[in-house]
């Protein structure tokens, strides 16, 4: 989607972002929250890669207060958050029963233009054009980026596990080949 939105638009790349980094960061923050007891907003939470399948919940990066989330967790438990996250939008989409997530994309939304609005410079997890960063170039990716009145300030790398790092990366190639897939259709 953030692809297509790009290629529509014909904007430069740094002013093109997409939201799933948000969405399932909220959701991964949320069911983190709700296992350990904690109040959410002591929850800093992360997922990186794309939306569904190849999401990339990021542990060795995620905090409730100020101890990290494998400090207080089993790696069994901290597993299971991870994977509930990867099948949030499934979670969420059976219990509405009439069709998919509305609020919590909105209010992801909201908060990007507002970052964007107010120059900002805060760090999000947003779909964001890939320029070598972690090793991936050409490819609009859920990344941490500063957001600011250009858009995409920068990607801020955080120094991921080495599991974490190969699942971005099968994430990116996975977003390459349905943007290959993309091209292949008649849009005209």
């Amino acid at each position: 989607m953030t692809t297509l939105a790009a290629e529509v638009s014909g904007f430069a790349t740094e002013r093109v972002m997409g939201q799933a980094g948000m969405l399932d960061s909220a959701r991964f923050a949320h069911f983190i929250a709700e296992v350990t007891g904690t109040d959410i907003l002591e929850v800093e939470a992360l997922t990186l890669g794309s939306h569904g399948e190849t999401m990339v919940p990021v542990p060795s990066q995620t905090k409730v207060g100020t101890k990290l989330l494998g400090d207080l967790l089993d790696a069994a438990a901290v597993d299971q958050l991870v994977d509930r996250t990867r099948k949030g939008g499934a979670e969420v989409v059976a219990l509405l029963k009439t069709g998919s997530a509305y609020f919590a994309p909105s209010a992801a939304a909201a908060k990007m233009v507002e970052a964007v609005i107010n120059d900002s410079g805060a760090v999000m997890p947003v779909c964001a054009w890939m320029g070598g960063e972690y090793g991936i170039s050409d490819v609009y990716l859920g990344v941490p980026a500063r957001l600011g009145k250009e858009g995409v300030k920068e990607i801020v790398e955080l120094p991921l596990t080495s599991s974490e790092a190969a699942a971005l990366s099968e994430a990116a190639a996975a977003v390459k080949e349905k943007v290959d897939e993309l091209h292949k259709l008649d849009l005209d």
